[in-house]
């Protein structure tokens, strides 16, 4: 009978087994929610960033359904062919397109078109973003793949008004050399803080998703010192620590952009770069349960907090586009295909 029970369990503990190599990857173990897209992976090494307007006074409702359709295949066939290169693809759907596209109201509550954030100097400038799409991979060319596979769906109908193919720069730094997103949530709270919860049931599972692309003076940055360059961040640069409250400047980026334990947001930023343009940044986006989370560091970082103090790292680094999208998860996207 005891061998019995053995041969019974060792298939479950060796699907537990798999799952938690699978999931462990990077030294954390985490969840995710399998009818939700992946936002709470960590970074991976190669990324493309797509954002799609449609073209004005075409049908696209039935080329939207087979995008619904290829995103979830997309999904579940780089789980099947490579399951440890964490291949994935995230759309998102922005205001002007979910009107457009006849889908579900009332609409997610915070889905809105972004409106500008005027500070005295800096200014979050709003795009135009009707679908985003985020795919990842350690293998550019899944990345790749997956990427020529929506342009061919989607060009007949749409514009690509941006492409940004990020890399993993060293110890996961921006291009300014700090390390970016150390203040994610780890563990099961990436899933808490990226998406909606139970205040709006219909949309429970998805998640908000704002993107900039910021550009870089580098060569102002470089003529900083390090210890200057360091009080704008408001962490070491070599080993990446956060500085005492009573020795962080209060303009610092740290400062400003953290606003609160209970106020956190998934930021998946990659750096991007052309030599020969001199356009060296990085690819903000962030992934949230809520919009108004991610308005409220804006905020603070443009306007400042108190006003006029502004966030100093924008000194440095420009924001060209600013468009906010929703998630919607699988399920969702299932039912969109079939409509």
């Amino acid at each position: 009978m005891e061998q019995a029970n053995n041969e019974f369990e060792f298939p479950a503990i060796l699907q537990l087994t798999i799952l938690l190599i699978l999931v462990t990857h990077n030294r954390y173990i985490y969840y995710m929610n399998p009818a939700s897209q992946n936002v709470t992976d960590y970074t991976n090494d190669n990324t493309i960033f797509m954002v799609w307007n449609f073209k004005e006074n075409l049908e696209v409702k039935d080329v939207f359904n087979r995008l619904c359709k290829l995103v979830i295949n997309l999904n579940n066939s780089a789980n099947v062919r490579f399951p440890v290169s964490r291949a994935s693809c995230v759309m998102g759907i922005g205001y002007d397109a979910w009107l457009r596209l006849n889908l579900p109201v009332p609409l997610p509550k915070e889905l809105v078109n972004f409106v500008p954030i005027i500070g005295e100097k800096h200014q979050a400038v709003s795009s135009k973003g009707d679908l985003h799409f985020h795919i990842r991979a350690d293998n550019t060319s899944i990345c790749y793949d997956m990427a020529a596979a929506i342009a061919d769906i989607l060009s007949p109908v749409a514009v690509s008004v941006e492409e940004v193919h990020g890399f993993r720069y060293w110890d996961s730094r921006s291009i300014l050399g700090f390390v970016d997103g150390t203040e994610n949530p780890q563990g099961q709270d990436r899933e808490l803080f990226s998406m909606v919860g139970t205040d709006d049931p219909v949309y429970e599972g998805g998640s908000y998703l704002f993107v900039q692309k910021y550009i870089h003076d580098l060569s102002t940055w470089k003529g900083l010192s390090t210890e200057q360059q360091e009080k704008v961040i408001g962490r070491s640069k070599s080993d990446d620590i956060e500085m005492a409250d009573n020795v962080k400047p209060s303009n610092s980026h740290i400062a400003l952009a953290n606003v609160g334990d209970d106020f956190k947001i998934v930021r998946d930023n990659m750096p991007f770069g052309n030599m020969a343009t001199n356009e060296m940044g990085t690819y903000f986006i962030a992934y949230a349960s809520t919009f108004s989370t991610v308005q409220k560091m804006l905020n603070n970082m443009f306007i400042g907090s108190p006003a006029g103090n502004y966030d100093r790292i924008l000194d440095f680094s420009t924001p060209k586009t600013g468009s906010l999208f929703f998630v919607p998860t699988f399920d969702m996207m299932d039912e969109f295909s079939s409509e």
